[in-house]
């Protein structure tokens, strides 16, 4: 890679095609950073978005990852596997080479994180700090994922991870709320509710999430080397309150019915994901929520937009109101 004298701070997004990706990168492009974007189908990327530096190659490939990374002062880790195939085999590997790579240049590494890494012992109020005791295999490798961004932090390497709960939002294709409540490019006439009756759940607004991130880096001369933070999102108190956002939006209640686990669970021998998605509902069953206290302490307030138009939008990008359905071309799958 040529190098340049550049005054704009350069980002590295690996994953910018996908909903927090997208949205940090757009926000560290208007706030002034040159992003650099790595994609296997750098050329058709660029156009789609042409106002990041796309580059050919891939996450899994280390060599790829460092030559994308060349003075830059940020790598954003928001790629993933699509669906959960082969995840144990190719999570890890990507991390370690984003370790590799920040580690070389000096960039702080950003994680969006998640309520994987905890089992049922600690819920339902849970801190940054507290004891990670995973029961499913996600959260297994979300563990071992900090952890290893942990020991890179005593090696010096800086880190940021934040963790947020079920997304939702423009982007957030492959969520609970697009797959698990209601159905894309549909108008809204039912809601399926995965939790409990009374059960209360932690969503995460996309757009909200990749704006705390973007403040906590505005301020990365105050972070300390190794820093983890929580957002609470909105909390939906009862299972009721995100159902009746939905209603509100779309003009009228909608009928609700209860999330089909059962044939999760007879499905689950035969469809990897069905098998992994199954395993998340005890996070359904109960209350859960990540505490938003040191966050709060350190940006003075939790990036939030109104329920009602969070959902608006929503909706809008699913294609699931009248004047936006049919723009949507093909099924996206539920990845949680």
């Amino acid at each position: 890679m040529t190098h340049t004298t550049n005054a704009k701070p350069i980002a590295l997004v690996l994953g910018a095609t996908g909903g927090v990706g997208g949205h940090v990168a757009r926000g560290l492009h208007a706030r002034g950073w040159t992003v650099r974007a790595l994609n296997r189908k750098a050329d058709e990327a660029a156009k789609r978005e042409p106002r990041f530096h796309w580059l050919q190659g891939d996450a899994m490939n280390a060599a790829d990852v460092r030559r994308a990374a060349q003075d830059a002062k940020l790598i954003d880790h928001a790629v993933n596997p699509p669906g959960y195939k082969d995840w144990e085999k190719l999570v890890l590997p990507m991390l370690g080479n984003t370790i590799a790579a920040a580690r070389d240049v000096g960039a702080r590494i950003l994680l969006p994180g998640t309520v994987y890494n905890y089992g049922p012992d600690v819920l339902p109020e849970i801190s940054e700090d507290s004891p990670q005791n995973p029961v499913t295999r996600k959260g297994k490798i979300r563990v071992e994922m900090e952890s290893r961004l942990e020991r890179a932090a005593g090696d010096g390497v800086r880190v940021l991870i934040v963790r947020a709960g079920d997304f939702f939002g423009p982007e957030a294709a492959n969520s609970w709320f697009s797959q698990g409540l209601i159905k894309p490019r549909r108008p809204v006439v039912s809601v399926s509710r995965p939790n409990a009756k009374g059960v209360g759940h932690q969503w995460a607004y996309l757009p909200d999430v990749a704006e705390t991130m973007l403040r906590l880096i505005d301020r990365d001369s105050d972070l300390p080397l190794f820093a983890r933070f929580q957002m609470r999102g909105f909390w939906d108190q009862d299972g009721a309150q995100m159902i009746a956002a939905i209603g509100r939006v779309v003009g009228r209640q909608p009928k609700v019915k209860a999330f089909p686990w059962w044939m999760l669970k007879l499905a689950s021998p035969f469809v990897p994901m069905f098998r992994e998605i199954a395993e998340m509902r005890y996070l359904w069953k109960m209350p859960v929520q990540m505490g938003n206290d040191r966050l709060v302490a350190f940006l003075g307030e939790e990036p939030s937009t109104p329920i009602d138009e969070a959902v608006r939008a929503t909706l809008t990008d699913l294609g699931c109101l009248e004047a936006d359905r049919g723009r949507m071309e093909k099924p996206r799958a539920l990845l949680a």
